[in-house]
């Protein structure tokens, strides 16, 4: 089978497509025939070395498939069966082996490129919205990125739940996306000055000078500040990213002054603690999916042998919502752009 190995540490270049012997599932394991990989930004920092890892190795941990065999042990997942995941090393293949108490049942109505573009944003955008900071019937929301892939499924959620949604973007055509997506006022940093004050003005003027309950942050570095000032008295704020590099260390007596603000650092693997929280995650984030009620937005698809071409387009912000690997595919570039809005939405098409 055909796969993508990082060769060494360093930029997009070094992904190659290599052959390598059809892996084998050992106990607990399934063999899935890849339909479609996940192309996510932690990808391209293990790619680069920013995360230690051993080289060479098969790029990716998302995706969705076709289960072709399963190990001994397995009695939940039967060859053919529809599956999904969100951490499985090696996803840049053709195929790959997924443990079993990773993979999640795919529901018949939803594509399977649908699936994959869906599982690690998905997931993220719920366990924000519904745990993180549960928002609230009538809520004063700021996301960040909201023509991002978490973004715009967030937005979705969050509104779903009654709330207000302000995000920021860094585009007009990016601002068009958000408010599709439900974003009820759209900011565009890229014409501010000082993003650390003109926001929280902005936000506060939007928000009857109250501010709002929660911002979700995945930019990190440039926009914490402007975050925590945007805050209403007991807000939350939920740094969940840091696509702009690392906040650095901060007086925590800053959330007294600010009016008793929380802040909290999450990640999904520790709201998809047990197998049955990740299940149920997954069940309404596909049951919305079905139903056509969350919209999945494919930017850019890319056949396998591509890899280098999908990580330029991912580190160049040149994207929004997902960008997808397809095994098998002779065609899709990073200028293939799609919306999947239904169960059977083919996002290539």
């Amino acid at each position: 089978m055909r796969a993508i190995q990082a060769l060494q540490a360093g930029g997009p270049d070094v992904l190659d497509l290599v052959e390598l012997p059809t892996p084998v599932p050992g106990p607990g394991e399934l063999l899935v025939d890849v339909a479609a990989a996940g192309v996510n930004f932690i990808d391209t920092y293990r790619r680069a070395g920013v995360y230690p890892m051993e080289y060479p190795h098969v790029v990716g941990t998302e995706g969705a498939g076709v289960v072709a065999a399963v190990g001994p042990g397995v009695a939940d997942f039967a060859p053919g069966d529809h599956v999904a995941w969100t951490n499985a090393f090696g996803s840049y293949a053709e195929q790959v082996v997924v443990p079993a108490d990773v993979a999640v049942p795919v529901p018949e109505p939803v594509d399977l490129r649908v699936a994959a573009a869906v599982g690690l944003q998905g997931l993220t955008a719920h366990y924000l919205v519904t745990s993180t900071y549960p928002v609230q019937p009538g809520d004063d929301v700021l996301l960040h990125a909201g023509a991002g892939g978490v973004g715009l499924l967030a937005t979705q959620l969050a509104v779903r739940r009654g709330a207000r949604v302000i995000t920021t973007v860094s585009t007009e055509a990016k601002a068009d996306l958000s408010r599709a997506a439900g974003a009820s006022d759209v900011v565009n940093y890229a014409e501010l000055d000082d993003l650390t004050t003109e926001l929280p003005a902005i936000v506060r003027d939007l928000t009857g000078g109250r501010g709002v309950a929660v911002v979700y942050d995945s930019v990190g570095k440039d926009t914490f500040e402007a975050s925590l000032a945007s805050l209403r008295r007991r807000g939350m704020l939920v740094l969940f990213g840091g696509s702009s590099g690392q906040v650095p260390p901060f007086d925590l007596q800053r959330l007294n002054k600010g009016g008793s603000l929380f802040t909290t650092r999450p990640k999904l693997d520790d709201y998809t603690a047990t197998r049955a929280e990740l299940l149920d995650r997954a069940s309404e984030v596909y049951a919305l999916v079905a139903s056509g009620d969350l919209d999945v937005r494919v930017s850019a698809t890319f056949p396998l042998a591509r890899a280098a071409d999908a990580h330029r387009a991912l580190e160049a912000r040149a994207t929004t919502g997902k960008v997808l690997l397809v095994p098998g595919s002779g065609v899709g570039s990073d200028a293939d752009t799609s919306t999947a809005t239904g169960p059977t939405t083919d996002p290539a098409s």
